[in-house]
């Protein structure tokens, strides 16, 4: 089995839950959560499973919901802070790629801003559709090809006023990327929507619902820049019945 850092994210790990504590970064705190929740509520799930479930943030957001939550992910520090956090939960590590599950073992699977991390898409949503249970739903939080596009070649100014502009960038083109912040450096991918819409469609899913959410609340400046482009997409895919 691979190495989790190499893409930087054993390494972050740490600075990451310190980011992230309770409420969350500005995506998931004042974009994300809300719909995604909404989302939940309309498929009233009995078994979760999250999908690079980090520190176990949206697990214990659903095990207040009532939804028995189980999270997976690769890098052992980030399965420590979830257990810490929520000792009752359910955590294991694992890859995307291979999940350690039964067939047919959740009526809901979640990818919450995970799937920019993976490497192996294909085989990875190969493997959420494996555990979903038929007639269950796949909830999916990601950035917008738009943005990670635009991340390719960096940003521009507006040579009149300055303004930072966001570029489409090489946007037919998969490709890895290097990013630093706030303490982590970890590596992203930038894929076409039509890669992300194939890699589900193949598995015999059928979407049920797209949104690419305003954000509501948060400093102005925020959400002055997300209000202007879409950074951040759901997707809902449904496992038909037997």
């Amino acid at each position: 089995m691979r190495d989790p850092d190499e893409n930087g994210w054993q390494s972050s790990a740490p600075a990451w839950i310190d980011r992230m504590a309770e409420r969350g970064d500005f995506s998931r705190a004042h974009v994300l959560d809300a719909p995604m929740l909404a989302r939940v509520r309309a498929i009233s799930p009995r078994k979760a499973l999250d999908v690079g479930c980090g520190e176990g943030r949206f697990c214990r957001m659903l095990a207040d919901m009532g939804v028995a939550a189980v999270g997976v992910d690769p890098v052992a520090r980030m399965i420590e802070a979830a257990c810490a956090w929520h000792p009752e939960g359910e955590f294991h590590a694992g890859f995307a790629e291979a999940l350690p599950f039964a067939d047919n073992a959740f009526d809901l699977v979640v990818s919450y801003l995970s799937l920019i991390d993976i490497d192996g898409l294909s085989d990875a949503v190969a493997e959420m559709a494996r555990v979903t249970s038929p007639g269950g739903r796949i909830l999916v939080a990601n950035l917008t090809s738009f943005s990670t596009s635009s991340a390719v070649i960096g940003p521009r100014y507006c040579r009149d006023t300055g303004e930072k502009l966001k570029p489409l960038g090489r946007y037919l083109s998969e490709e890895k990327m290097w990013f630093a912040w706030d303490g982590l450096r970890i590596q992203n991918w930038h894929r076409p929507l039509s890669t992300y819409m194939q890699a589900f469609l193949s598995q015999g899913l059928l979407l049920r619902h797209f949104d690419e959410p305003e954000p509501t609340g948060g400093p102005p400046e925020k959400v002055s820049s997300y209000a202007r482009m879409p950074y951040l997409m759901m997707m809902e895919w449904e496992k038909p019945p037997v």
